[in-house]
């Protein structure tokens, strides 16, 4: 098992990396809107606060990672593109955070990727490259459009660069409503995890963190609960954006910050979808609906708390909807 201290300080991100994210993103990302609504405080027993990075450039928080990476890059390294792979939300925000600075985007797509995101990839300017749908593949392609292209790799949640630009979320939240109690967050890969953990420490220690998993896809709960991370377990879940095994250095990061993982099963989280849509009049994903998710299955303890809730995303397949059928 790895440690912050055994890894290169570079792997991780601090305070100041996660400021210098939010200022370097300022000219291109939103300032996302907090929605509150008294008929889901009344259910929870607690005064919500829903972030709406559903509402953020290309429909999703990933935006702000992306978006900081490519800025980071010198002209040279820009110069010859970005590449990642990603299901979807992660390889829009990367073709569009590319669009800004007009330079190319390679996004390895596996089969199978929701019929919607691939579109918006497209739409964004992307250049898709697919690949089989397995871990393996996607890092085989990426590492070839490297080679053939000279590209940087801007993995979608293990890259510090990525997860600064996710903890500007959390900066931004606190300056929005700053005496929440606790902050409640999706949690596939750990790249907004991680960099929201990080920006609570340095500003709001008292602030409690929890991290939402399918219970399809439990690898970062079982990572915590055994001490080691855990990687062959096979996700099966309807939060196709919350699939990815916990990246090595947001594992580290959430284990040192103690960030405690509630998982939930898929009919809570389209419950809770629900729930969003009808009351807050927002049109988001499973993968956020989670949060709201999480909170219903853990509520009494968060009895008459304020939380902060992350909606990532609203990139939802509109002729796949669970609740229609």
């Amino acid at each position: 098992m790895g440690s912050i201290d055994s890894m290169s300080e570079s792997t991780f991100p601090s305070l100041e990396d996660v400021r210098a994210a939010a200022a370097r993103i300022a000219p291109h990302a939103r300032v996302t809107p907090v929605l509150t609504n008294s008929v889901l405080d009344e259910r929870a027993g607690a005064e919500l606060f829903f972030k709406c990075e559903h509402l953020q450039v290309g429909g999703a928080f990933k935006f702000r990672g992306a978006c900081n990476a490519v800025w980071s890059l010198s002209d040279v390294e820009a110069s010859r593109g970005v590449v990642t792979h990603s299901s979807g939300n992660h390889g829009t925000a990367l073709a569009l955070a590319a669009a800004t600075r007009g330079i190319p985007a390679h996004i390895i797509v596996p089969a199978g990727a929701v019929a919607a995101k691939l579109a918006n990839i497209e739409r964004a300017g992307g250049i898709v490259h697919r690949c089989a749908p397995t871990q393996a593949a996607r890092e085989a392609a990426c590492a070839q459009v490297q080679r053939e292209t000279g590209a940087t790799l801007v993995h979608p949640y293990a890259d510090p660069r990525v997860m600064a630009g996710q903890g500007t979320i959390a900066l931004e939240l606190l300056h929005q409503v700053p005496d929440l109690d606790t902050l409640i967050v999706p949690l596939g890969g750990g790249g907004l995890a991680s960099g929201c953990a990080v920006a609570l420490a340095a500003l709001a220690r008292h602030v409690t963190m929890l991290g939402a998993e399918p219970a399809g896809a439990a690898d970062a709960f079982q990572s915590l609960l055994r001490g080691e991370r855990v990687t062959d377990i096979q996700p099966h879940t309807i939060c196709d954006g919350l699939r990815a095994t916990i990246g090595e250095p947001n594992f580290i990061l959430l284990q040192s910050h103690q960030v405690e993982v509630v998982t939930v099963d898929d009919d809570a989280t389209l419950g809770a979808m629900r729930s969003l849509w009808a009351e807050l009049k927002q049109t988001v994903e499973p993968s956020s609906a989670i949060v709201l998710a999480a909170l219903l299955k853990v509520g009494e303890r968060f009895a008459g708390r304020r939380i902060g809730m992350v909606l990532t995303g609203g990139n939802v397949d509109l002729d796949a909807l669970p609740f229609a059928k």
